[in-house]
């Protein structure tokens, strides 16, 4: 850690900070550490994300059995330590208009970057202090569809492309669930069979999106991962952060992110009111959205989502020993819970009340958190 710090040190001199005053920032589930960084009246970010601390990800051509070879980042898509990824989209989505941090200096050898500081007015902090939600969440919506009806939206410069959010990919993430989740609510691990199931029950959902328009996924876009910037004007109010891992997916998966958010109850009022939102401004842009397919993929992106993180918050919890991370569990179940409703996922629905009936679903989780 001393020897991270010097590096620090050096950064910021180098880049004419060096006279700064470094306060940390709270942690994450990431390696990645940020610092705010203040000389005078000029004030930054720091990103510091060690270079070696995770599996890189996979070259972008590799092949699944390449990918899963180098383990389980390469498998999903996730950049891991790549912070040369993280200022390639941060610039590549200010082309489009969108407010991501102007990079001011970046040391990607070493795995630290200094960026424009948006301040503290994150979605999550606002709206518990009583933040108007229709606004803010439109506001969301609109930046989400103003960067859907881009037609290069999923194209980056040549050296840094998007990865395709792919079968494999998506597969690996709902492979958590039983990998981790199963041991921790049943005090088992999944059988060889039921896994199998699982995945090709996965597997035979997740082709009805195969074919679905294929845009930008920051994969991460909720409202821990949001501020508000209402000095600004139309889609740039909305500031964007910790896209390092963005994929090029299915249009639906982030407003389902934005809507079925772990850590804050989203009423299904507002939510039905933001997808139509989103299908009408996608209309004024030009591109129309079909209401049934676009549910269809909704409920099949959710229903991924929430399955997986339902196993990366077990493994936190069973590998990493961050139990805080069980307390988003009921929600997380309650979205899961509705998103197995729809017909498209009848199946897998009939797998998890047979072998996570839901009495069993968080009963020895809720024994950890009493």
């Amino acid at each position: 850690m001393t020897e991270r710090r010097g590096l620090m040190d050096a950064f910021l001199r180098a880049n004419g900070w060096g006279a700064s005053k470094v306060q940390p920032l709270p942690g994450d589930a990431s390696t990645r550490r940020y610092f705010r960084v203040e000389d005078g009246a000029r004030r930054a970010m720091l990103m510091d994300q060690p270079q070696q601390a995770e599996t890189p990800p996979a070259p972008q051509h590799a092949m699944p059995k390449q990918r899963i070879e180098l383990g389980y980042n390469a498998v999903a898509r996730l950049a891991g330590a790549d912070c040369g990824r993280f200022v390639a989209v941060a610039e590549h989505l200010r082309t489009l208009g969108l407010s991501t941090p102007e990079i001011f200096a970046a040391d990607c050898a070493t795995g630290f970057v200094l960026m424009e500081d948006f301040g503290d007015r994150l979605y999550a902090d606002v709206l518990s202090r009583g933040g108007n939600e229709p606004e803010l969440y439109g506001a969301a919506v609109e930046t989400l569809a103003h960067v859907h009806s881009q037609q290069n939206a999923a194209v980056m410069e040549a050296q840094t492309p998007l990865h395709a959010y792919d079968e494999t990919a998506l597969l690996a993430e709902t492979d958590l669930l039983p990998q981790w989740y199963m041991p921790l609510a049943l005090g088992r691990k999944a059988t060889a069979e039921e896994a199998a199931e699982h995945r090709a029950l996965w597997r035979d959902v997740l082709r009805q999106v195969a074919q679905s328009d294929v845009s930008f996924v920051h994969r991460d876009y909720h409202a821990q991962n949001l501020l508000w910037l209402p000095e600004r004007r139309g889609v740039a109010r909305v500031g964007l952060i910790d896209f390092q891992d963005a994929v090029a997916g299915a249009r639906g998966y982030d407003l389902i992110s934005l809507l079925e958010d772990a850590r804050r109850d989203v009423s299904p009022h507002l939510a039905a009111e933001m997808i139509e939102h989103y299908r009408g401004v996608m209309r004024e842009t030009g591109v129309a959205v079909d209401a049934a397919q676009l549910d269809a993929e909704l409920a099949i992106m959710a229903a991924q989502r929430n399955a997986k993180i339902a196993g990366i918050f077990a493994r936190l919890q069973l590998r990493d020993g961050k139990p805080r991370y069980l307390g988003y569990l009921p929600r997380v179940w309650g979205y899961l819970n509705h998103d197995l409703q729809h017909p498209s996922l009848g199946a897998l629905k009939a797998w998890y009340n047979r072998v996570l009936p839901e009495p069993a679903r968080l009963g020895r989780i809720e024994g950890i958190l009493t």
